[in-house]
């Protein structure tokens, strides 16, 4: 009786650090539909995806449209996405390129997560700036880059506080912002290795709309809009 007892007890136990474990992980990971994995990291009051978004279908299982002819890029008023230079060994690093009416369709990242809006960005800049990620830890201008850019990738800089100026000093926050180029309304890929661009789900005017990016010679995060016909890259925030 009581060697069973003991059994009983070590299995529960046992039982129970297993589900702790499967708990943490699921805490730290996100999946999509298509099964890719990312990763997640806590910047202040906000989770987001360490990796940009790779999937080819929305949160309901539905097909998004593969686009790879320039022609046909150029022409297109609804939701498409690519790789970079259509080659898909670039999916991995640098996920995929969406066109703004793929972020707009509302159904783009995975359920209880979304694109952020022009709002959240600016939360994560300032909070950034308040807490000691800009270049010399100064409190109250934008040059976060470095912070939020990876290790790897970014072309070099002698500009010094620029990302890819030492980038073994890059990634402080964990963001491990890669920079993935752009597809361009006209069909055309460009800045892999230069630049990052990330689009906020915030309309600037009927034909753009709100985005993020970084390039390998500055310091700061920047903001502008893009057309909605740009292939861009996606970041994913947890919802609230």
């Amino acid at each position: 009786m009581f060697k069973k007892y003991n059994l009983f007890v070590i299995f529960a136990i046992s039982l129970m650090l297993v589900c702790s474990c499967t708990d943490e992980d699921s805490n730290n990971t996100v999946s999509d539909v298509d099964g890719n994995v990312y990763h997640t990291v806590q910047i202040g009051t906000q989770t987001w995806m360490v990796e940009n978004l790779k999937t080819t279908k929305y949160n309901d299982g539905s097909p998004i449209p593969l686009v790879s002819d320039s022609a046909a890029w150029y022409n297109l008023r609804t939701p498409g996405y690519c790789w970079y230079d259509n080659a898909i060994a670039n999916k991995s690093t640098y996920g995929a390129l969406y066109n703004w009416y793929t972020v707009n369709a509302g159904k783009l990242a995975p359920k209880g997560w979304h694109i952020p809006t022009n709002d959240e960005w600016l939360v994560l800049k300032d909070y950034m700036i308040a807490n000691g990620y800009n270049v010399d830890g100064i409190t109250n201008e934008n040059f976060i880059a470095k912070s939020l850019a990876a290790n790897t990738n970014w072309n070099n800089s002698t500009h010094y506080g620029a990302i890819g100026y030492d980038l073994t000093k890059n990634n402080s926050s964990g963001f491990t912002a890669f920079p993935g180029g752009a597809r361009s309304l006209t069909g055309t890929f460009e800045s892999i290795g230069f630049d990052g661009y990330w689009w906020s789900s915030t309309e600037f005017s009927n034909y753009s709309a709100w985005i993020r990016y970084l390039n390998s010679v500055d310091g700061d995060l920047g903001s502008t809009d893009a057309s909605m016909q740009d292939g861009l890259s996606v970041r994913c925030v947890r919802d609230n």
